[in-house]
């Protein structure tokens, strides 16, 4: 039963990030993927304290590195070979037009754009710190 710490719209589900430089980031994220900026609340030196930004009915927040206690439970990409214990996945309308996003703005293609067997079209990127992306226009709640 929803309440009001449980709206009945958006995601339950919402991935936290960690950029070294969120700014620049959240930037991406909204000019590449179309996200648009829901919260942001800034620190010291250009930081990040937490951010909301919002796709459709999903969201992900996204933090600047740093050394507090949730900061040692989470490594960059870099920092562990490029690897990558979770990836989110994005559901757009036009997968085509975000991969041209994708490449003009400095991320980098792993997985080609393909049809899939179970439908839709996707690919799979990384964003300019190197955090996995795959992103596509097959929505498994429909």
């Amino acid at each position: 039963m929803p309440t009001a710490a449980t709206p009945t719209t958006g995601s339950r589900v919402i991935p936290c990030m960690r950029y070294r430089d969120a700014p620049a980031a959240i930037d991406w994220l909204c000019e590449v993927f179309s996200f648009t900026r829901q919260l942001i609340v800034p620190g010291e030196d250009g930081t990040v304290i937490h951010s909301q930004l919002v796709l459709g009915t999903g969201m992900v927040m996204v933090g600047s590195v740093r050394d507090d206690h949730y900061g040692t439970l989470v490594k960059q990409p870099d920092q562990c070979g490029g690897a990558e214990t979770q990836a989110c996945c994005l559901i757009v309308d036009d997968p085509d037009a975000v991969y041209a996003r994708v490449l003009s703005g400095g991320g980098t293609i792993i997985r080609d754009i393909q049809d899939e067997s179970y439908g839709g079209r996707a690919f799979t990127c990384r964003d300019r710190e190197g955090h996995l992306w795959t992103v596509g226009s097959y929505n498994p709640w429909a």
